[in-house]
């Protein structure tokens, strides 16, 4: 995936800030925020290590799940005609329409991911 970083097992998205020039990165997946900045990759790298353990910490005093739990469903809103092409496009694979998306959720998620 474009952006994505691992630290420590998280994934977090980095993006660049341009109104202070920095690197920004943001942990997903977590039950609260923990954001990081800094000028360049490692130091961003670094401020990230520090940005979880501090967040970990928090939860770990607070006794709150630090990690979100996700049910496996969610609701798409889409145009009909898209619906109507998703539909036919999962018949002619053979696969339901839950099953077609899940494949390409998958394909769209399997992009390398560069680890920290």
């Amino acid at each position: 995936m474009n952006n994505v970083l691992e630290i420590n097992g998280e994934k977090a998205i980095i993006a660049f800030d341009p109104e202070i020039r920095m690197l920004r990165g943001e942990f997903i997946g977590l039950s609260g925020g923990a954001d990081f900045y800094a000028e360049s990759v490692n130091e961003l790298i670094e401020e990230g290590r520090k940005s979880l353990a501090i967040y970990l910490d928090m939860c770990r005093e607070k006794g709150i799940e630090p990690r979100r739990k996700f049910s496996g469903k969610f609701n798409v809103r889409l145009d009909p005609k898209d619906h109507a092409a998703a539909v036919i496009a999962a018949a002619a694979a053979g696969k339901s329409l839950n099953e077609w998306v899940v494949g390409a959720l998958r394909e769209a998620a399997e992009e390398p991911q560069y680890g920290a």
